[in-house]
């Protein structure tokens, strides 16, 4: 089984899960700590399984290996994480909940940056990438430095920074798949040119392995 069927799987079993523990409050009204800490889990198995399909997208698609095998291993490590503070393990260690959210905020980077990675664009629209980078590293280490460092006094620039960044990421993540469909024509073209040069080629190909053919053929006879 490759990691996207395992991913995929994960992803359904736990929404299915999620379902009948919502069912069953329903009807039955009874949502206890236990049932909490058990949503809480099928919840973080859902988040991570979406992470994982979206870096497993982007590796076997070609569109890179580093990030989205970081995306990857981040995911998987962050969801371990969280299941010892949700099952009340290591959650009134302030360092340990700090490093659990900075893995998680690594995690949904390196996810996002995959999913956008997965779209083909021409130079017209290649900056798009770059900037969606840059706008999620910004807020990534912002969120972390806040968390971190706990500055006292920080003035509302910062959050007005914060929102103008989600602002931009989220208007980055709408027009990605636009930029992608606008620029599938010069990707055709493209691929057409490959074709033809390969048929080109096979076609040499061929013609010598024919002359080859003849010039066998004829030899017995003279």
């Amino acid at each position: 089984m490759n990691t996207r069927k395992i991913f995929l799987n994960t992803l359904i079993a736990s929404v299915a899960l999620s379902a009948v523990i919502g069912i069953v409050v329903i009807l039955f009204g009874q949502f206890g700590e236990f049932e909490v800490r058990v949503l809480m889990t099928t919840l973080t198995v859902t988040a991570t399984s979406i992470l994982g399909l979206a870096c497993v997208a982007c590796y076997e698609a070609g569109r890179g290996r580093r990030l989205p095998l970081a995306g990857i291993v981040l995911s998987v490590v962050s969801a371990l994480a969280l299941f010892l503070i949700i099952w009340n393990v290591l959650d009134d260690n302030e360092t340990y909940i700090k490093t659990t959210i900075t893995l998680v905020i690594g995690a949904i980077v390196a996810s996002h940056l995959s999913l956008l990675r997965l779209a083909r664009l021409d130079g017209r629209y290649a900056w798009t990438y770059t900037f969606a980078v840059v706008c999620d590293v910004l807020l990534a280490a912002i969120v972390l430095y806040l968390m971190w460092f706990e500055p006292e006094g920080e003035s509302d620039l910062v959050f007005r920074t914060m929102g103008v960044l989600s602002i931009l990421i989220a208007a980055v993540t709408v027009v990605t798949p636009v930029f992608h469909r606008l620029s599938t024509g010069v990707d055709e073209v493209e691929k057409i040119d490959e074709e033809i040069a390969a048929l080109k080629q096979r076609i040499e190909e061929l013609e010598k392995r024919k002359i080859e053919t003849l010039d066998d053929q004829s030899e017995p006879t003279k």
